[in-house]
């Protein structure tokens, strides 16, 4: 999802967005570790603002913010490396907001066919039958 220049990220084929678009923030990745967990900062917060980002059409954004809000915000503190974290979050940015841009389908209301009715009036009855069997009559009980 994320593109080959170092300086863009590709979400969709139509969209691609500026790393300068991107704000990142670093700090340290909370849990046990030791020493590395409490001096490194590893942990990566990413943040777009989809309402004035100017890489994103007047639908795009409007679809964006309805689905994922005026602000998309990513952490990752999964990784030891920083530079990992923050290719992961980019990617999950990019997912997340190709995700709120995909347009579903809408459904089309079917009918079942003859066939499907005649199989299920036929389960029926035979279910029918089956509980009548079930049934103690006047003389057993």
């Amino acid at each position: 999802m994320t593109g080959d220049g170092a300086d863009v990220v590709r979400v969709t084929p139509t969209l691609s967005i500026p790393r300068a678009e991107l704000r990142f923030r670093f700090g340290p990745s909370g849990g046990p570790g030791g020493q590395h967990a409490n001096r490194a900062s590893t942990r990566v917060e990413l943040r777009f603002d989809v309402a004035t980002s100017p890489s994103l059409g007047p639908r795009q954004r409007a679809r964006l913010v309805e689905r994922v809000g005026p602000e998309v915000r990513v952490v990752v503190d999964e990784e030891r490396s920083q530079a990992r974290n923050r290719a992961i979050a980019v990617e999950r940015l990019a997912e997340r907001l190709a995700g709120g841009l995909r347009v579903e389908r809408p459904r089309r209301p079917t009918v079942p066919g003859r066939a499907a009715k005649e199989r299920r009036l036929t389960e029926k009855r035979l279910r029918s039958e089956r509980k009548r069997e079930r049934r103690a009559g006047p003389d057993e009980g």
